[in-house]
């Protein structure tokens, strides 16, 4: 199975991407593969700027005609932005998966990225079905 993955990023198990920004922020959103399993998306629940997080933790919600999905934190900190086009446009996911971030973190714990997959190891989970 083919698909679209970008080899600047790093992602979860749970098919969210993360894009290292400045410094300890990181930019979150979700795989072309999850928002292609999910289908046309109609409206994102994002989380509050100011929120705590905790990696592995339901942090928002995104909602297509087919399905409600979690995403989860991939690292833990603090909501530092969250993507508000996304309140008027939510299908931009659809459009470009890798372009449409859903909200940033400020890492309390760098080293939390670890805990990624790199583009191969997460091409190889979809590849395995996982």
């Amino acid at each position: 199975m083919a698909s679209n993955v970008p080899d600047d990023l790093l992602f979860t198990s749970h098919d969210e991407w993360v894009r290292q920004e400045k410094g300890d922020i990181v930019a979150v959103g979700i795989t072309d593969f999850a928002q292609d399993a999910l289908g046309e998306i109609v409206h994102v629940e994002v989380p509050e700027v100011g929120d705590e997080i905790e990696a592995e933790a339901a942090v928002c919600e995104v909602e297509s005609v087919k399905a409600v999905a979690e995403l989860y934190a991939p690292v833990s900190g603090e909501i530092v932005a969250v993507n508000e086009d996304l309140d008027d446009e939510p299908e931009a996911i659809n459009k470009n998966p890798y372009g449409s971030w859903i909200f940033k973190v400020k890492m309390s714990d760098p080293d939390e990225l670890d805990n990624l997959l790199d583009a191969a190891a997460y091409q190889q989970k979809l590849e395995d079905g996982d």
